[in-house]
């Protein structure tokens, strides 16, 4: 029944029977001033560009009219904000640990059609640079300003407590994302994010930190450094996802551009003339060096002929393109890496299947952003899309060792496997997710032809040189050019600003905005300026204490006091005054080949001063050359002060730098659990994963306490029956035998890595006990979680189970008590006398 109308309609079929407009009360004589106009379709979405200077942009008034009768009154609706008409969509690549003579494109051997491509339709960049590691040059990039300006001296692993170096992106540094974003584009990233936290890097949150939170709408990647492609840390947006789980065939560099593709297609089916920045970024070349059977298959044989002969080979075809000068230098082999001819049988074997899934794997992620490429053109968006690829966030990386690993995790805590047990262990799985595998040193300085040394070293173009291509095809008309002017990854943002027509803005949500710090390249894009001088005159490096400051074709640069490989070195010296330097007239010399500083004292000393002037402006002091003790010197973290964490039922994904660390350190963990009929099993508490952890677990009603070191070797305790059903109560206790971590800050490792003895009990019996010799020194696999109740990631022991290994009984409670040694005044000064006398013994 319908009641109370004024029409006296009492039931629902007397309702319908009646004409609509008196059936809803309207009156006559409004309807015949507003016939009816069908059914509603919407009406357009009126469209404005802004001037920029302010984001987001204030609201505009209401622009309709308001009486006390709607029918009296005009309605208006907000505008949105849309970029300049004409302005191109944005697809920003860039590859990872990639050495300027890798890619086909620029010499190397290793075929990359689809860097080729965006060359043959655009320009090729030959004196282009990075910062010489990963979050730097990733935080300069989608910044425009230097990476201390914006917190990012280092990775975001070792941050420290220093304005330029604490890898916070403030608020006054807003990024090419949420510029763009407030502007009216769809804003997109894919792949590795290496700029939050590694604090900040958990569930919750703050995110202001985050793609999401940085001006991206979409994020489908991973947090941290590097990334299992077949077992991923994966995030979309900020919740975890595990798509590999039971999919065996699953990896992530696919996969990616599975999810770029399908987010641009959406984008377009749904709003097509809304122009998309998508920032793809994929984990490829950066180890763990991880490519599908088939692509390393393509590989086998190609570089037997040894990593000596492969940089000739490099050298050559560097010229023959074009991409170095006819009269360019190759720098001599460094006296520190063998030479090929020198090595044993066995040493060529191994390092030839490592450099050929190293190959695979490039050729494999060019390939898939092929993919990507392609999809924009089948959309029909690619003559109006603004393509750059960046071949690196940094030269090749040396983090492998002389001898590759199998485990670039065992490397960072300063372990080398050797070549017969590579051979032994790992050579047929290499590049597998039964790998966390580096190629060895040789291939990454050969990678790095024509220049010397390689990733993370700042002073030379080993570590900082990359090969760019950009094409706009419905503006670069100079297809297959080559443009040599000196520029810099800080120089991306406002040539991406200028391309759109979009300025950098002044305020951001109330906060003045330091200056962009690069410049524009789009005056390259002019082939009347092919040749044009770079306006970009001066540009600071530096990257753990090594550094360099070029200046209107001048390079003055200090001489690295130890090699990156030795990942654990903590070099006890005056960062400002015991390095070397050298000068180089690079209008001359391309490839720091002929050394001017004794010939030139005074051109180095005005360059020596201009570089502490320009450290000065960005933030780059205090310079410090340690790596290690970076690594696990305290940072904020939301388990500082806490020794006690008590858990129950199911948490999973909790990322290392939100997680308890038990390294180092004594600790008891305590699971009062009750299993059901029948009997339970499955994970109580695991952290890290098959390359580097712990874990806590019932297997077949068993009580276990596994330690995985390394992947090199299993230290286990284990009961000796089965839990009946009830509640019981499980114990693992460890005593720690060294003096702690703090002993870093006198240069040595005597606290760290220590053994101890560590007991299981079960309801309060002793039922395993004995020694660990020895425990991880420095870290766990960066890229699984701490769980609870099941396993992420991959399994502490695939012989004892998979992932993810639920428990299938009742987890009430699970505490965790860390005991951190301290050291006394008398540790300090005994530790201090012997720091001092091995640094006597090494000079």
């Amino acid at each position: 029944m319908i009641a109370g109308s004024r029409f006296g309609v009492h039931s629902a079929a007397a309702f319908f029977a009646l004409p609509l407009c008196v059936a809803l009360g309207v009156a006559s004589s409004v309807r015949a001033q507003q016939p009816p106009a069908g059914p509603a379709a919407g009406s357009a979405i009126s469209t404005r560009t802004i001037d920029g200077k302010y984001l987001p942009p204030q609201p505009a008034p209401f622009g309709g009219v308001i009486n006390m009768n709607a029918v009296n009154s005009k309605p208006w609706w907000p505008s949105s904000v849309v970029p300049p008409k004409g302005a191109p969509n944005v697809l920003l690549i860039m590859t990872d640990d990639v050495g300027f003579g890798a890619p086909s494109t620029f010499g190397g051997v290793i075929p990359t059609p689809s860097l080729d491509r965006v060359a043959k339709m655009g320009l090729r960049y030959t004196q282009f640079h990075s910062t010489a590691l990963c979050s730097p040059t990733r935080a300069a990039l989608i910044t425009g300003r230097n990476h201390h300006s914006v917190g990012f001296g280092v990775v975001a692993e070792m941050a420290t407590g220093f304005p330029g170096y604490d890898t916070f992106i403030g608020r006054d540094s807003a990024t090419l994302g949420r510029v763009l974003r407030d502007n009216g584009y769809a804003t997109s990233w894919f792949g590795k994010d290496h700029n939050t936290p590694a604090f900040q890097a958990s569930q919750v949150g703050p995110f202001d930190q985050w793609p999401i939170g940085m001006g991206f709408d979409y994020f489908y990647g991973f947090v941290g450094g590097d990334t299992s492609q077949w077992q991923p840390n994966l995030f979309r947006n900020t919740t975890a996802i595990y798509p590999y789980v039971g999919n065996p065939q699953w990896n992530l560099t696919t996969a990616m551009a599975d999810e770029a593709i399908a987010h641009l297609k959406m984008l377009n089916e749904v709003a097509p003339d809304k122009p998309f920045f998508c920032y793809y970024v994929p984990g490829g070349t950066h180890a763990p060096h991880h490519a599908t059977p088939e692509w390393i298959e393509k590989f086998k044989g190609k570089f037997d002929m040894g990593w000596n002969k492969l940089r000739d080979q490099i050298f050559a075809n560097q010229k023959k393109l074009g991409v170095i000068p006819a009269d360019a230098k190759l720098t001599p082999w460094p006296d520190v890496l063998k030479k090929w001819d020198d090595l044993s049988a066995e040493e060529k074997k191994l390092f030839t299947r490592q450099v050929e899934v190293y190959a695979a794997y490039l050729a494999y992620t060019d390939h898939e952003i092929g993919r990507v490429i392609q999809a924009v053109e089948d959309l029909g968006k690619l003559d109006n899309t603004l393509v750059i690829y960046i071949s690196g966030d940094n030269g090749g990386s040396a983090e492998g060792s002389p001898i590759g690993t199998p485990n670039e995790v065992a490397q960072f805590n300063g372990v080398e496997v050797p070549v017969p047990a590579q051979l032994a262990l790992f050579y047929d799985s290499w590049g597998s997710d039964k790998t966390y595998n580096h190629m060895a040193v040789g291939w990454t300085w050969a990678f790095d032809t024509p220049f010397q040394w390689t990733k993370q070293v700042a002073s030379h173009f080993g570590g900082t040189r990359q090969g760019v291509c950009i094409a706009w095809p419905k503006r670069i008309k100079d297809a297959g050019g080559i443009r040599n002017q000196f520029h810099h990854i800080v120089d991306i943002t406002p040539t991406i600003l200028e391309a759109t027509g979009i300025p950098a803005p002044n305020v951001v949500d109330g906060i003045a905005q330091r200056p962009i710090e690069g410049v524009s390249m789009a005056y390259s894009f002019d082939k009347t300026r092919a040749q044009a001088p770079s306006p970009h005159k001066t540009q600071y490096f530096e990257m753990l204490g090594n550094r360099g400051i070029y200046h209107d074709g001048w390079y003055a640069n200090t001489v690295p006091i130890s090699p990156p490989w030795v990942l654990t070195a903590t070099p006890d010296q005056d960062v400002m005054s015991s390095y070397k330097w050298e000068l180089y007239d690079l209008t001359k010399d391309w490839t720091q080949s002929n050394n001017l500083a004794a010939s030139k004292p005074d051109k180095l000393k005005e360059l020596q001063e201009k570089f502490i002037v320009e450290a000065t402006k960005y933030q780059v002091f205090p310079l410090d050359n340690s790596m290690a003790a970076r690594m696990i010197s305290p940072r904020p973290s939301l388990t500082a002060g806490r020794d006690t964490f008590t858990y129950s039922g199911e948490l999973t994904g909790i990322p290392m730098g939100a997680a308890p660390s038990l390294l180092n350190a004594s600790y008891k963990i305590t699971a009062d659990i009750e299993i059901p009929a029948g009997g339970a099993e499955g994970v109580l508490a695991t952290q890290g994963g098959r390359f580097g952890g712990w874990g806590f677990y019932l297997l077949k009603g068993k009580p276990v306490f596994l330690w995985n070191m390394l992947d090199l070797r299993r230290i286990r305790w284990e009961g000796n029956s089965a839990l009946a059903p009830g509640k019981h109560t499980l114990e693992f206790a460890f005593k720690y035998e060294g003096l702690g971590a703090e002993t870093l800050a006198f240069n040595n490792r005597s606290g760290l890595g220590h053994g101890g003895p560590g007991t299981l009990k079960v309801d309060g019996q002793v039922v395993s006990s004995h020694k660990m010799e020895h425990s991880i020194p420095v870290t766990l696999q960066w890229d699984e979680s701490f769980d609870i109740g099941a396993d992420t990631g991959t399994p502490i022991d695939d012989k004892d189970y998979q992932v993810p290994f639920k428990f299938t009984g009742k987890l009430t409670s699970l505490t965790l008590k860390i005991d951190r040694p301290q050291l006394s005044p008398a540790d300090q000064k005994r530790l201090a006398e012997e720091s001092r006398r091995n640094n006597r013994a090494s000079e």
